[in-house]
């Protein structure tokens, strides 16, 4: 790459809640970046760990910019506040308990900058422990024809997103009253502003933490209906039929999240413990 005054400046964009144990280790995979010419923007949404000690020695590196909202706000509040602070004309979201690889912004720049009419990139990434050994790899998105990323239904995650940030604000930024599904309606608004290219290169480490997800399902269905939802509202594209789709599609997923934790929980030993210390009375009963 050039020297870092010919870079344009890349926003790292963080909006952290109650991260503060793995935050350290997040900007840590933005100082090693092979591309130099960057800026951290931590919003934080009133966290009450250990966050805000953190900012203080944080705050002495003048590349990294931290802001804080008075009261919890949200997800889609705080990463809107990053896009509102940002000095970069080219952004990505990092999660706080996440880390992104060493090419991660040099790759998503070029991307960007060989592609005039592009707005918006997508790469791959590895899912990984609480540790950050990696577990799997993401799949590549495929889309067909002229397909959009929007019509393609894929519900899996893209994590580090490269975008314009001329083209977030022409899309009309983040809807703030989002509760969940806030990535989604970033991807759908930026791809209606220009090209998206998707890269078969592995820019993230996304830690699966411990605590469960799927006790979110239906606020996560709830919220993605929305968006899809007012997305066809903007697009001009039949409600119903899109809707629908949406909806079997989320309700199959469901029943097959279900089936997979009953199946987890039979095979589980605390089950088969049970079961063997209830044998002796069912065989009482009978």
């Amino acid at each position: 790459m050039d020297t870092i005054g010919c870079q344009p400046l890349f926003s790292v964009l963080i909006a952290n809640f109650n991260n503060g144990r793995y935050l350290l280790e997040a900007i840590e995979s933005v100082c090693s970046q092979s591309y130099r010419n960057w800026e951290i923007v931590i919003v934080d949404d009133a966290s009450t760990d250990n966050s805000k000690e953190l900012y203080q020695e944080l705050g002495k590196d003048e590349r990294i910019h931290v802001y804080c909202n008075e009261s919890n706000k949200g997800c889609a509040y705080t990463k809107h506040q990053c896009v509102l602070h940002a000095n970069g004309d080219y952004c990505g979201y990092l999660d706080p308990d996440d880390v992104i690889l060493p090419k991660a912004i040099e790759v998503t720049m070029k991307a960007l900058l060989d592609n005039p009419n592009a707005v918006l990139t997508f790469s791959r990434h590895y899912v990984c422990d609480e540790q950050l050994n990696v577990c799997k790899e993401s799949r590549k998105l495929e889309l067909r024809g002229n397909e959009t990323y929007f019509e393609h239904h894929d519900y899996q995650a893209e994590v580090f997103a490269g975008f314009r940030k001329d083209a977030y604000f022409l899309s009309g930024g983040l809807d703030v009253s989002n509760k969940a599904g806030v990535d989604a309606d970033l991807y759908f608004r930026l791809e209606e502003q220009g090209d998206l290219v998707v890269l078969d290169e592995f820019t993230y480490k996304y830690r699966r933490q411990s605590r469960a997800i799927t006790s979110n399902v239906d606020k996560m269905m709830y919220w993605n209906l929305i968006i899809r939802h007012n997305t066809c509202l903007r697009r001009g594209l039949p409600v119903d039929q899109f809707a629908f789709k949406d909806f079997k599609d989320y309700i199959n997923m469901k029943v097959n999240l279900r089936a997979s934790q009953n199946e987890q929980a039979l095979s589980s030993k605390a089950y088969k413990l049970g079961k063997l210390i209830l044998k002796p009375l069912t065989l009482f009963k009978r």
